[in-house]
């Protein structure tokens, strides 16, 4: 089964993205919606405008016997022109189509009028600019002999689109504040509502003692709640896993230890009650093998150990460092190395001093082991802001770039030396990482090697 791969999106902005789009959709519909129908409201005041003006109009016109008396006086005139930006034109003509007064450019209407006295209105463009025009025809002149006036008002439309506009402008400004606090509630809502899955993030992410114990929330929605339970049953489980293992790795590493002590024992006897030279050189690689077999198992144990939490309390790295240093003197003393401390005096930091002193231990017994005799090792302890770096430091041969690469791989030496098992850098990464930091090897000028440690 592949692992899970992150998505792009965190549930946030997916529940925001969902939820906001969705209504910006709508409200940018609405509006559009909200222009057509203001445009279609303006449309129609300008209509019924525009034919109480013709109307008026045509009452202005009075038949005189065969003739027609247009009495249209100035007041008239100044109303049809009361909105310089947007002034009404009129065309009177006839018969209709035969100019009489007003503006002759007015384009006709697009078919004949269906019935006198009835308004016909259309849509027609002068001089570049939309119009709404009105044309009614009205019937003169004597009974034998009857006539038809045609009087047509047009007005542009951008009044039209003005009122229709601030229309909009006065409709969604409010929607707008509505949405934009709708908006925020959502926000609101959301990062109330997610809430519980950000503690239970940060509850497992800042475990460290008692790690496995099972998680407590007290108030969570009923699915986190499930979440939570979920994870308490694996925690479960694998708690009961590990004890499980560390019950057999220590009952395994008793049982292998105590006999391999009363083997290395009886053959350290045997070698001093024998005297034959092929007798005693087999009992030396007895005892090789068994002394080999029981620092294997010291490591595996301690390697075990170190794969649990670790128990972070307050302690002085460089008085633990010096105190290491000189318990491990006298076997520098008898290996010819000289073995001493460089660093601060303090180095305060929250750390397992057994682990750490494990460390230590190994870094020191690789550096005894595989530096000639005459080499200097030196622990040096250096203090940080958020934490320390514990380093050793030898000037032996050091190791090639190929071996470099896997010091720390698990049963890898480097040497064929006896003693030896290929854990000791294993257990000290291992240690460094339980501490938030890690551990890294590089070589000394003009010849040498130093492994770090880097603690938080």
């Amino acid at each position: 089964m592949s692992p899970l791969q992150p998505s792009r999106l965190s549930l946030r902005r997916q529940l925001l993205l969902w939820l906001l789009l969705p209504q910006l959709v709508l409200w940018a519909g609405g509006g559009l919606l909200t222009y057509r129908i203001a445009l279609s409201y303006a449309e129609k005041a300008i209509d019924q405008s525009l034919t109480q003006s013709v109307r008026a109009l045509a009452r202005q016109v009075k038949p005189i016997g065969s003739g027609l008396l247009i009495d249209f006086p100035r007041a008239a005139q100044d109303v049809l022109a009361q909105d310089p930006e947007d002034p009404l034109s009129y065309l009177v003509s006839s018969p209709p189509g035969k100019f009489l007064l007003g503006n002759p450019r007015l384009p006709e209407p697009p078919a004949p009028l269906a019935t006198v006295g009835e308004p016909m209105l259309y849509g027609a463009t002068l001089d570049g600019r939309p119009m709404r025009i009105v044309a009614l025809d009205v019937s003169y002149g004597e009974t034998d002999a009857p006539q038809t006036l045609r009087v047509q008002v047009a007005r542009g439309t951008a009044t039209q689109q003005r009122i229709a506009r601030e229309l909009v402008a006065d409709l969604l400004a409010p929607l707008l504040a509505i949405g934009v606090l709708l908006s925020l509630l959502v926000y609101g809502g959301i990062r109330r509502g997610l809430a519980p899955l950000k503690r239970l993030t940060g509850q497992l992410e800042n475990r460290s003692v008692n790690a496995l114990s099972p998680i407590g929330m007290t108030q969570a929605p009923s699915e986190v709640h499930a979440l939570v339970q979920a994870i308490n049953g694996l925690l479960g489980e694998v708690e009961r896993s590990v004890h499980q293992e560390k019950r057999f790795i220590n009952d395994a590493a008793h049982q292998l230890r105590t006999p391999l002590a009363g083997l290395i024992s009886q053959v350290e006897l045997a070698q001093r009650e024998t005297t034959d030279p092929v007798i005693t050189a087999r009992l030396g690689k007895v005892l090789t093998g068994a002394e080999r077999s029981a620092h294997l198992v010291h490591q595996l144990l301690t390697l075990a150990r170190t794969e649990s939490t670790a128990r972070r309390e307050p302690l002085d790295l460089a008085a633990l460092a010096r105190e290491v240093a000189r318990e491990w003197t006298p076997r520098a003393v008898a290996a010819g190395v000289d073995l001493g401390y460089e660093g601060e005096e303090h180095a305060n930091l929250q750390g397992d001093a057994l682990q750490l002193r494990e460390a230590m231990a190994n870094l020191i017994d690789n550096a005894l082991r595989y530096t000639p005799r005459g080499s200097t090792v030196t622990l040096r302890v250096r203090a940080l802001e958020n934490g320390a770096t514990l380093a050793v430091e030898d000037n032996g041969p050091g190791l090639s770039d190929a071996d470099m690469a896997h010091v720390f791989q698990r049963f890898w030496r480097a040497s064929e030396l006896p003693g030896g098992c290929g854990l000791g850098l294993a257990i000290v990464r291992e240690i460094a990482r339980r501490h938030g930091g890690d551990a890294r090897v590089e070589r000394v000028n003009p010849r040498g090697l130093r492994v770090e440690l880097r603690l938080g």
